[in-house]
């Protein structure tokens, strides 16, 4: 009798123990790390952040750089007659009037005027190429793309450069914009008069030879063209390396990027209790130089982050499946 009341009993122990198993599919803790997962615990970190973008270039003579409108307003163009040597100080090629405040365009000393880029009394906006400007003599030439652009747009006072197998690295000074420009144009100036107000008073002269006419500037690419100092030796077509540093940031608070998930702007990363629960937390980034990324804010730095970071669902769609047809 003992023995059939036993057995009964052992069964059903050993039914509610395999049924209480962790291992069933419903019963899984989404704090937990799942079983068999590589995950290595990291700390915040602070040390001086610099990001660079490198791009590659070559030397050029007499290279096209664009003049940009210093505010919004009302472009109006002066005639700047023909050269007839190197520029050796700025030269005033238009004025945007802001309202009642005029703001001078001036094309640098050592360049020449090479082309209007917008009607003259046209509406411009601050930053946009109003003008063009040749730079006489050597320069580095880089070609970028639009994701590069966005990247440098505010970071070209410090830009270093390294000609391959010849000088460098060296500082390298950027002349106006890295915005496309199109083509330029050069209004004639209209021949005088008898009539005219300049004219008449004037006592007449003998024949002058004519004078060569200037030649307007071709449309370009995305490009930054920059100057290197007196004394490096410079070869016309020589490949070349420029390197633009984009961001500084001093004692910034960093973690690896693999602990992130997220690239610019907002992430997340995923904070680990102390019994190992995994807690997603929101964090802004900053800097990046693909190794480690800044963390702004989101984490004080005595947090310890789970490697890898938190792997976050696709995003769905608002208001249902949309790709689904509506008809019958």
């Amino acid at each position: 009798m003992r023995k059939i009341v036993l057995a009964p009993l052992c069964a059903l122990v050993t039914v509610g123990v395999a049924a209480c198993s962790p291992s069933g599919p419903d019963q899984t803790d989404p704090e937990l790390a799942p079983r068999g997962t590589t995950m290595t615990k990291v700390k915040p970190t602070r040390q001086d952040l610099t990001t660079k973008l490198s791009i590659s270039g070559k030397v050029e003579m007499n290279p096209t750089f664009g003049l940009v409108a210093p505010a919004a307003g009302q472009v109006r163009y002066f005639d700047v007659p023909a050269p007839n040597g190197t520029p050796t100080r700025p030269i005033r090629v238009a004025t945007v009037w802001s309202g009642q405040t005029p703001n001078y365009v001036e094309a640098p000393a050592g360049s020449t005027f090479s082309g209007r880029l917008v009607d003259d009394k046209a509406t411009v906006t601050a930053g946009m190429p109003i003008a063009s400007a040749k730079h006489v003599g050597y320069a580095l030439v880089g070609d970028i793309d639009g994701q590069q652009a966005y990247k440098i747009s505010g970071a070209l006072t410090d830009v270093t450069a390294q000609i391959k197998n010849g000088p460098g690295p060296f500082p390298c000074t950027v002349l106006g914009t890295i915005a496309a420009l199109p083509q330029g144009t050069i209004p004639e100036k209209p021949p005088a008069t008898p009539g005219d107000k300049d004219s008449k008073d004037q006592q007449p002269q003998q024949p002058k030879t004519p004078e060569q006419p200037q030649q307007p500037s071709g449309s370009t690419g995305l490009r930054i063209v920059c100057t290197a100092p007196a004394d490096v030796q410079m070869i016309n077509g020589a490949t070349a390396s420029i390197e633009v540093t984009t961001g500084k940031s001093t004692q910034a608070l960093v973690v690896p990027v693999e602990a992130v998930a997220g690239q610019q702007g907002k992430g997340k990363v995923d904070v680990l209790g102390a019994d190992g629960r995994r807690r997603t937390t929101d964090v802004v980034l900053g800097l990046t130089d693909g190794k480690v990324i800044e963390v702004k804010s989101g984490l004080t730095g005595d947090e310890e982050l789970a490697v890898p970071g938190p792997n976050l669902p696709e995003g769905r769609q608002q208001g249902g499946d949309q790709s689904k047809p509506t008809g019958p």
